[in-house]
């Protein structure tokens, strides 16, 4: 975990590959962008105590958008503060309609806890956080709400989940619609047109050179429009290893049969894979063991990324 001072009091908050990063505004009543997963809301709350945040002051959590790593706190600090939420006008309807299929929650058996979303945010809305004004834009692709939060005085971006330094994140066509990828590149293509001095993402460190960052996410973009089956590919090896994580590990001998029994792996293998199951369990096992990402021991799988 690594905390960085990105403007007076306005902190950014690095989480591992489980919990997304979230920032802190801390102010008499602080404001929050995003506030991780709810099993790791423990630690979360250290944190935030650590910067100098009482929960019970919160006024505000912006949420870059609704997936379970970036609002798993939000119910918490509300029960404790009666802070407003504020998510895009898509994710606050999702929210209010107790959505858990376009949150991404049921299809991948995520934890999270609904809420109450008291503002719904549009594109170009300017929103205060502590001295600084922030505009949002939003970003769909990954996600159907998804807003970044653009400070052009000090040139720098909120990127949350549209755009990473070295890699994109998963995918999701059959809860987002067969339009996902095309969004992506519109999003893309609107933060090529901002004037960035450095970028914090919603995975991963800070960065510069944000063009270079684009044109990498643009070519992996293109290459699941020509190649669907490296789409499939991504997905089953980036959701394996999350419910890994989720789960704090897995029973080797079972872990085939806990995927048949979502909804995600399934389908995924009945898209991309002809419905081969067992065949796609195999290889991506195969090949997250080979590269380390996951490894056995005693029975169990487990990752060594950090959560």
């Amino acid at each position: 975990m690594t905390v960085v001072e990105m403007l007076p009091d306005l902190f950014f908050v690095q989480r591992g590959y489980l919990n997304a990063n979230h920032f802190v505004c801390r102010a008499d009543r602080p404001v929050l962008i995003d506030s991780a997963y709810l099993p790791h809301f423990d630690q979360t709350e250290k944190i935030l105590c650590g910067l100098g945040v009482d929960l019970g002051r919160v006024s505000l959590i912006i949420n870059t958008h609704c997936h379970c790593d970036h609002i798993g706190g939000n119910r918490r600090i509300q029960d404790l503060s009666g802070c407003d939420i504020a998510l895009h006008r898509v994710g606050k309807h999702f929210i209010d309609a107790r959505d858990d299929w376009s949150t991404w929650w049921r299809y991948y058996d995520q934890a999270a806890e609904f809420f109450d979303c008291t503002r719904g945010l549009e594109d170009g809305q300017i929103i205060p956080i502590g001295a600084h004004e922030f505009r949002v834009l939003y970003t769909p692709g990954h996600s159907a709400d998804g807003i970044v939060l653009y400070c052009a005085k000090d040139k720098l971006l909120i990127s949350s989940d549209a755009l990473w330094e070295k890699d994109i994140p998963v995918m999701t066509l059959r809860v987002e619609g067969s339009r996902t990828l095309l969004d992506a590149l519109d999003s893309l293509e609107k933060l090529r047109r901002l004037d960035i001095r450095v970028v914090y993402p919603g995975h991963g460190g800070p960065f510069g050179d944000p063009a270079s960052a684009i044109a990498r996410s643009e070519k992996r973009l293109r290459t699941y429009l020509s190649r669907p089956e490296e789409l499939g590919n991504d997905q089953l090896k980036r959701i394996m290893v999350y419910t890994v994580l989720m789960r704090a590990g897995a029973d080797c001998d079972t872990f085939f049969d806990r995927l048949m029994a979502t909804v995600w792996f399934p389908e995924t293998c009945d898209f991309f894979f002809n419905r081969e199951y067992r065949r796609k369990y195999e290889e991506t096992i195969s090949g997250l063991l080979g590269r380390g990402i996951l490894a056995c021991t005693g029975g169990k799988l487990f990752t060594p990324v950090a959560a």
